[in-house]
């Protein structure tokens, strides 16, 4: 039986916002630093903007809480400081926070978590690719469920959903049976989708960015940014498309 497979998108700032929603992505990601550290808490100024220009569009504003670059494995001031930026983003007008945090074991830290979808309150709850990490993927989807997380990002344990679309096809009847929304993401090429969605995700993540270069100026660097690429989030917007109407007519 088909069933609707969402496209959220990460994006960096409020242009990426705007591009996602044009092209009717349901969710957008917003992070920063996201090339150089795979993603960080964005501040509540741009929360607030995007949330301003997302609001009447349909896309929904899902903020990661995510306090450093590194590990997932954090002390007890770190998960305050993150159950704080829950609370903070929410706030702004996000609808739903993108979390996750690991032991040392490298198991899930359900303590850290239950905090973390406390200060949610209700508002939707994803994990994050932290998850890709853990080796008992479907003990932890059901301990995701009895914590109340809403759904989990991963790339099936690969370094690209390419690599890891057999785990993903594993992981999707276990998810769907607790009732945890599971998200392909990491790597995902327009070209990726149609066999993501085959597999029987309920969404898939994206960047769609580009880097521009720019000379910081003294002290500022000379990395460039990454800006969302219009052309690249039309062509995954599409093939997600192609691929749902495919689905359609087979089923």
């Amino acid at each position: 039986m088909s069933h609707t497979v969402a496209l959220e998108l990460a994006v960096q700032d409020v242009a990426g916002a705007r591009v996602a929603a044009a092209v009717g992505a349901q969710r957008i990601e917003l992070c920063a630093a996201l090339s150089a550290t795979g993603g960080l808490t964005p501040s509540v100024g741009l929360v607030e903007a995007v949330a301003l220009a997302l609001a009447g569009t349909g896309t929904q504003l899902h903020v990661l809480v995510r306090p450093r670059a590194g590990g997932f494995v954090y002390d007890a001031d770190e998960v305050a400081v993150q159950v704080r930026d829950v609370r903070a983003v929410l706030e702004a007008g996000a609808d739903g926070v993108v979390a996750g945090a690991l032991t040392a074991s490298g198991g899930l830290d359900e303590a850290a978590l239950a905090s973390l979808v406390a200060a949610a309150d209700g508002a939707d709850v994803t994990f994050h690719r932290a998850f890709d990490m853990i080796e008992d993927r479907v003990a932890t989807v059901d301990a995701l469920a009895r914590a109340g997380v809403r759904r989990v990002l991963t790339s099936g344990g690969g370094a690209t959903v390419a690599d890891g679309l057999d785990e993903l096809t594993r992981l999707v009847p276990v998810a769907r049976d607790r009732r945890v929304q599971l998200m392909a993401g990491g790597g995902v090429r327009p070209s990726d989708i149609a066999a993501l969605v085959a597999a029987g995700v309920d969404a898939v993540h994206l960047s769609a960015k580009r880097a521009v270069a720019q000379t910081g100026g003294p002290g500022g660097g000379s990395g460039g940014y990454d800006v969302t690429d219009a052309g690249l989030a039309t062509a995954a917007a599409d093939a997600l498309r192609a691929a749902a109407d495919g689905s359609v007519a087979a089923s």
